[in-house]
């Protein structure tokens, strides 16, 4: 699959509020923003890039101009959920895939919608959703990191209408692959996704050693 066939989101549209209600894409890991190290690291790797924020929307502007990128926010009020960010981009994705990202996850690898794209074709799928192991090495899903055509937007309409807020339970209802990415070469950390500050110094530390 061309890149150029896939949109890009970082979605940095979340409340935060395991970390106190801060804005988390704006916290710092390696004295980077975290939503910077998504954009930085998910732009290489498809053809057009979106971002999802719901506030300082100045902030994401002057990064958005930097990246060519746009700024989509939520059509769904009150912080829905990543799905809200999910049916955002689908709404504004002018190619036929849209690879979803957070923006609290500062290490996915650098040819993950590769492989997403691999799967996707080989499985003739509607959706391609990363696994990967936790600490005890048991793999889990991730279904913040899914690759999904763009003609699934009205499906997601549909689903989000009915008040469904769970990605699991829409991808659920359509062809899903799933891509375990725990190979020997894998970053074991790659997913580790900082939902609290204490979390993202654990990373950081991780990081130093």
């Amino acid at each position: 699959m061309d890149k150029n066939q896939i949109t890009g989101i970082v979605l940095a549209g979340g409340r935060g509020s395991r970390m106190g209600g801060v804005d988390k894409g704006l916290q710092l890991y390696n004295d980077t923003p975290l939503a910077k190290h998504a954009i930085q690291l998910l732009q290489p790797q498809v053809g057009s890039l979106l971002i999802n924020a719901n506030r300082n929307l100045d902030i994401y502007r002057s990064w958005a101009a930097e990246a060519d990128a746009q700024i989509v926010v939520d059509g769904l009020a009150d912080f829905a959920g990543p799905l809200a960010g999910f049916l955002a981009g689908l709404e504004h994705c002018k190619t036929p895939y849209l690879m979803t990202v957070p923006c609290d996850t500062p290490r996915f690898p650098s040819n993950l919608v590769a492989r997403l794209s691999e799967a996707l074709v080989k499985n003739d799928a509607d959706i391609a959703m990363v696994s990967s192991p936790d600490d005890e090495g048991v793999l889990r899903h991730q279904p913040v990191f899914c690759l999904l055509k763009r003609e699934l937007v009205e499906s997601l309409k549909v689903f989000t209408e009915a008040d469904g807020r769970k990605i699991g339970a829409w991808a659920a209802q359509q062809k899903l692959v799933r891509v375990n990415f725990n190979e020997a070469h894998d970053d074991q950390k790659a997913f580790y996704n900082a939902n609290t500050l204490e979390d993202l110094q654990q990373l950081s530390t991780y990081e130093k050693h």
